[in-house]
C-alpha cells in the first residue's frame, strides 16, 4: 500500500489536473469554516498513555464549555472505542460510501464529548473518484462545528501520523520517564524537524507517569535542550502526569480516570494541562477546514 503521504499529494495532484472547476468551490469551503482548534496527540512508541491522554483531554475542555470531538486515527487499533467502552456501529468507510453523513456516525458519549470511528478511512481516499473525494471532504468539513478537535494517532512515526502532525494547530507528543520513551519521543520529535523545513504548529510535551514534578521537568528539560540545541526546534513544556494507580484501575473500568476519580492526581493533572492550553491559544486556529486543505494539499499554503 502506498504511504498516506503520497496518497493525500496524489489526491491533491488528481484535483488540480482533472478538476479545476470544482478546486474553487472546495476552496471556498474550506475558507469558510469555522475555527475549531485541532490538536494532534501522539507518541514515539505504543503504550504510554497516548489514548487515554486523549480522551481524558477531552473531558477536561469539555469541562470548560467547550464542544469536543475526538477523532481516532489510530489505523491499526480502535483504542478510543475501547477505552469508552463502545462498539460504533457506523464510521468513515460509511461516509465514503455514501451510506452515511458525518453526523450520523458522530457517536454523543455519556460523558459530554463525541468521537468519530473509522479515521482508517483516509487511507482509502486515493480510490475514490474527484465527485466523491469532493462529497466526502465537504461532508468532513461539518466537524468544523466543534469547539475542540483532537487527532489521536498512531504511535510511532509512519506517515500518516507526520501528516496529522504538520497538519493541526497543536502536536501534544506524550512520553514517560523510561529511557526507551524518552528516546523514541525525540525520534519523532527529530523526524518531525528533518521532515518540515517552516513547521507552523506548536510543539508541546507531556511527561507521564512521573513520580512527581522534578522528574518530570527534569526529563523535559532534556529533551527541550537537545531539540533547541540540535534540532534548531522550540518544543514546549505543558506539563506532567502522575503516575497514579486509580489510571489503570480505569482503564479496565473501560472508563476515563477523570470520570471514575475526579479528585486523583492523574485527574489534576490532566485539568491543569488542559486549562494552561486554553489560556496559551495559538493565534491562528484555521480551522478544520484548514487542517483538511493541508492534508489534502500539502505543496499549498494553508488559508
Amino acid at each position: 500500500m502506498e504511504d498516506q503521504a503520497e496518497q493525500l499529494r496524489e489526491i491533491m495532484k488528481r484535483k488540480k489536473d482533472n478538476s479545476p472547476r470544482s478546486s474553487p468551490s472546495v476552496k471556498s469551503n474550506l475558507k469558510s469554516s469555522d475555527k475549531a482548534r485541532i490538536i494532534t496527540v501522539t507518541s514515539g512508541k505504543g503504550g504510554v498513555g497516548k489514548t487515554n491522554l486523549s480522551v481524558n483531554m477531552a473531558l477536561a475542555f469539555a469541562r470548560l464549555g467547550k464542544k469536543v470531538t475526538v477523532m481516532d486515527a489510530d489505523l491499526g487499533l480502535a483504542n478510543v472505542n475501547v477505552m469508552l467502552n463502545m462498539i460504533p456501529k457506523y464510521n468513515l468507510y460509511h461516509v465514503m460510501k455514501k451510506q452515511k453523513t458525518i453526523r450520523e456516525i458522530l457517536v454523543e458519549t455519556e460523558y459530554g464529548i463525541s468521537i468519530v470511528a473509522g479515521a482508517s478511512g483516509f487511507s482509502q481516499i486515493a480510490n475514490m473518484g474527484e465527485d466523491d473525494r469532493k462529497d466526502f471532504i465537504s461532508e468532513l468539513e461539518t466537524l468544523s462545528n466543534a469547539d475542540i478537535i483532537i487527532i489521536d494517532t498512531s504511535a510511532g512515526v509512519s506517515s500518516n501520523v507526520l501528516d496529522f502532525i504538520a497538519a493541526a494547530d497543536d502536536a501534544v507528543i506524550i512520553t514517560t520517564p523510561e529511557p526507551t520513551a524518552i528516546t523514541d519521543a525525540y525520534g519523532i520529535i527529530k523526524i518531525i524537524a528533518t521532515e518540515y523545513d517552516s513547521l507552523s504548529v506548536g510543539l508541546k510535551l507531556v511527561v507521564n507517569r512521573a513520580r512527581g514534578a522534578a522528574q518530570a521537568k527534569g526529563v523535559a528539560d532534556r529533551m527541550i535542550n537537545i531539540a533547541g540545541q540540535f534540532l534548531n526546534l522550540k518544543l514546549d513544556y505543558l506539563g506532567f502526569i502522575y503516575d497514579d494507580a486509580s489510571v489503570p484501575h480505569a482503564v479496565l473500568r473501560q472508563k476515563p480516570f477523570m470520570v471514575v476519580d475526579p479528585k486523583c492526581k492523574a485527574s489534576i493533572c490532566v485539568q491543569h494541562i488542559v486549562e494552561r492550553m486554553d489560556r496559551n491559544k495559538p493565534g491562528d486556529t484555521r480551522g478544520f477546514g484548514g487542517m483538511l486543505k493541508r492534508l489534502f494539499g500539502n505543496n499549498e499554503p494553508a488559508a
